[in-house]
């Protein structure tokens, strides 16, 4: 083993010390497999097997450094503990060896341990061959088959790892994909957040759906969708090169506790169904957040009619209907063109120019319209009572205000006595 692994792994490293650990004690999994790639992390998420006692040894390290605990499987005898810049899981040793524990896991790539006492790798499984190699290499079919969702993790740690997936493990995955529905959506959603969330991750995707995994999750997803997906990248890309503030919003998360990007609900529409009710259901059912499931849906609803919204009026309604929705919207407005006419020059970028520029302008009154009288400011002043005529005078404020008829409190309150005459 390299002295550049051994650095990457070294106890000096960890969030705690090395003595907290029993003899003998491995690491496995992501962080032995990325040390070996040659990648560092500045998140450590670390994994240990420990022969015996592995929750106690958890506690008493989480109790030591004042860390959070979290006991994740007391049948299985599993842990975590999470500092501030790393989490820590314990495992007990499944089977009465550790190559018995390793021969249980997905693919041979995250079949390998180190030993931090003696500084060794123990690799029962070729993995490291499989690593010079790049390739996802199943254990066995048994293993993927107990737990279904390895099927679709090999496709996104091969996008993360940029793996190839070794043939027979390929044509296995094949034959066990129906084997993915029963698994529960939510982990299922985030091994899709993952492929979603790059452009290394859509030809990934495009091939799982290929080989059957999708079909139970996205039942309408076709090559059509694929063909979406791919143009989602090229469009986002080319999108970032004319408004560089645009492609930062795609980057975006939709909330800060929902961790997908506007990049990433756009990618979403093109594999659910294409009219907004039938994905919602579909969403749902998926168990995608009310945040993401409003974005699809109002992306969705809303992106054929941007070509169209010629007046101030049309123009001032789409954005209220959208608000920070409009990325992802503009965003499959011009792959549905582009895929309707291939892009050439700035072409397609023409037609939505104005409406661009009209977003990223925080002080343009149609996409960001400034309140020049409240609600309760014109039932005093024009003796109505609170009703949904109110707020119907209040948009037709805002309308002219944007259309430039009016800018002042004054002209606001003329212009709503006008609209009740009327």
């Amino acid at each position: 083993m390299s002295s550049d692994v051994v650095l990457r792994l070294a106890p000096e490293n960890w969030p705690f010390s090395l003595e907290c650990l029993p003899q003998p004690a491995y690491m496995v999994g992501g962080a032995v497999r990325d040390a070996l790639l040659g990648r560092s992390r500045e998140y450590w998420d670390l994994d240990f097997i420990i022969p015996s006692d592995a929750v106690k040894v958890a506690r008493a390290i989480a109790r030591r450094y004042q860390a959070g605990f979290v006991l994740l499987d007391s049948e299985r005898q599993i842990a975590r503990v999470v500092f501030p810049n790393a989490t820590a899981d314990f495992a007990q040793q499944e089977g009465e060896s550790l190559e018995t524990d390793l021969h249980r896991r997905d693919f041979t790539v995250n079949a390998i341990a180190y030993n931090p006492h003696s500084q060794s790798i123990i690799d029962p499984l070729g993995g490291c061959d499989d690593i010079k190699s790049g390739l996802m290499r199943m254990i066995s079919p048994r293993n993927l088959r107990d737990d279904p969702l390895r099927l679709l993790r090999a496709y996104r740690q091969a996008s993360q790892l940029g793996f190839t997936i070794e043939t027979n493990t390929q044509n296995t995955i094949r034959n066990l994909a129906s084997h993915i529905s029963q698994v529960a959506a939510e982990r299922v959603r985030v091994e899709i957040g993952y492929l979603l969330a790059s452009p290394q991750g859509t030809p990934w995707i495009t091939k799982a759906g290929e080989d059957g995994l999708l079909a139970p999750l996205f039942k309408n997803a076709n090559h059509h969708s694929f063909t979406k997906l791919a143009a989602v990248d090229t469009v986002a890309n080319k999108l970032a090169e004319h408004w560089p503030q645009l492609g930062v919003k795609l980057q975006n998360y939709v909330r800060d506790t929902v961790k997908t990007t506007w990049l990433g609900i756009a990618k979403l529409a093109c594999l659910v169904h294409q009219q907004p009710t039938a994905a919602e259901l579909e969403l749902q059912e998926l168990t995608y957040s009310r945040a993401e499931v409003r974005a699809v849906t109002t992306a969705l609803k809303l992106f054929p009619q941007l070509k169209f919204a010629d007046s101030v009026r049309e123009q001032y309604f789409l954005f209220q209907e959208a608000g920070i929705v409009f990325t992802a919207t503009i965003l499959l407005a011009l792959v549905d063109d582009n895929l309707v006419e291939p892009m050439s020059g700035t072409h397609p970028f023409q037609v939505y120019a104005p409406l661009i520029s009209r977003y990223l302008n925080p002080d343009d009154l149609v996409a960001h319209p400034t309140q020049l009288v409240s609600g309760k400011n014109l039932m005093i002043a024009l003796n109505i009572p609170a009703s949904p005529l109110v707020g119907e005078l209040l948009k037709e404020i805002a309308v002219a205000q944007a259309e430039g008829k009016i800018s002042t409190q004054q002209e606001a309150m003329e212009w709503a006595k006008a609209i009740i005459q009327q």
